[in-house]
């Protein structure tokens, strides 16, 4: 079964970290990525919102960056291939315990190929 941890945190604390901050929550979650690693497919770390840009379907316009109304910006998604939904949880505890604040949401996800066909249904936690 596949699911994505979206991950989440505000961008203002996570912009000011130092260089040094940074890379000691990245070594974290390396950690947390070794330990898993059998279980990771795509790892994205997304550039800062700033460098975004929204199609509003309602307006049918394209603007630069973001304007989402959250507290916390997307920064990122891991895809992991588990066996079950409590297995998907206990990677994203422990991603939670080595990046401090934000959130990361658990979402089931099916597969399909480009011409619609699904490859996998999406699991039921």
């Amino acid at each position: 079964m596949r699911y994505t941890i979206l991950c989440y945190h505000n961008e203002e604390i996570t912009s000011s970290w130092t260089v040094e901050e940074d890379a000691e929550v990245i070594e974290r979650l390396k950690a947390v990525n070794r330990k898993w690693a059998k279980n990771f497919e795509p790892i994205v770390r997304l550039m800062p919102t700033t460098a975004a840009t929204t199609l509003r379907k309602s307006e049918n316009i394209v603007t630069d960056g973001p304007f989402a109304e959250t507290k916390e910006q997307l920064l990122g998604f891991y895809v992991v291939n588990v066996d079950s939904y409590e297995v998907a949880v206990q990677i994203a505890r422990e991603m939670a315990e080595a990046n401090p604040g934000g959130a990361y949401e658990l979402r089931p996800i099916a597969l399909y190929y480009p011409n619609g066909e699904a490859i996998e249904d999406a699991p039921t936690p």
